[in-house]
């Protein structure tokens, strides 16, 4: 379960352990001593994976594992540490010179030309993350982090947003495209949402009628009944 955390999880996850070990330690000590029988110090054995040195291994979360295991095992002494004639920080030292040159040479080329692509913003600022603490030797200067970031983006709002905002640290960086890619996508929403019609409202009685023609047509007809005719000099008609 620890190999799932990340390192500061993984050491505080296991100091958590140690810390009740020690009090359940302390508990019994107090114990025995007012019984008179002699204490026994307990231990906590964790699981240390194998390292190997493969690409995408990381050097430092194994180290992590090892002092984390140390220390739950109460061993304080460095000839108990390793089975060699050195020190356990040569012993540190030797395995960063043996292997991290090669992991952080690779990881610090792969972070400079770091692409976007088809990814998500989340995704592509986690790897970013990943590979820059795979660098500790020889670390990027924050200025460079910041670019390389904003130049792998895709070309689009938050991008652009990045580049008018300008972000003085990675973290920040990431901070401010992963809220303007969540407004944008809550603004797409508001958006996209249909508009319901507003049903038109009727009334249960009669509907008016129209009087216009009825009204021009007796204008039309009185009218024509007070004319008369030039031909026969009768009224109520006229002739053609």
């Amino acid at each position: 379960m620890l190999r799932r955390l990340s390192p500061t999880e993984q050491h505080g996850v296991a100091m958590g352990f140690i810390v009740k070990e020690q009090r359940d330690a302390a508990a019994t000590t107090t114990t025995t001593a007012s019984s008179g029988t002699t204490p026994r110090v307990q231990s906590l054995k964790l699981h240390v994976s194998n390292y190997v040195g493969k690409e995408g291994e990381p050097l430092l979360r194994w180290l992590v594992e090892v002092d984390t295991a140390i220390a739950a095992r109460r061993i304080f002494d460095d000839p108990s540490k390793v089975a060699f004639a050195i020190t356990y920080a040569e012993f540190k030292k030797e395995l960063r010179q043996a292997f991290e040159p090669k992991n952080e040479f690779r990881s610090r080329a792969e972070f400079l030309d770091l692409q976007q692509g088809k990814h998500d913003v989340h995704v592509f600022a986690q790897r970013a993350r990943y590979l820059v603490a795979n660098i500790v030797t020889n670390p990027i200067d924050e200025a460079t982090k910041v670019v390389t970031f904003m130049k792998g983006l895709r070309d689009g709002p938050v991008k652009t947003y990045l580049f008018r905002e300008y972000p003085s640290t990675l973290e920040a960086a990431i901070t401010l495209s992963m809220q303007e890619k969540f407004s944008l996508r809550q603004a797409k929403l508001h958006t996209n949402v249909p508009r319901m019609e507003r049903p038109v409202m009727r009334t249960g009685g009669p509907e008016p009628m129209d009087f216009s023609n009825a009204t021009a047509a007796g204008h039309q007809q009185r009218d024509n009944s007070s004319m008369r005719c030039f031909r026969c000099g009768y009224t109520g008609h006229f002739a053609r």
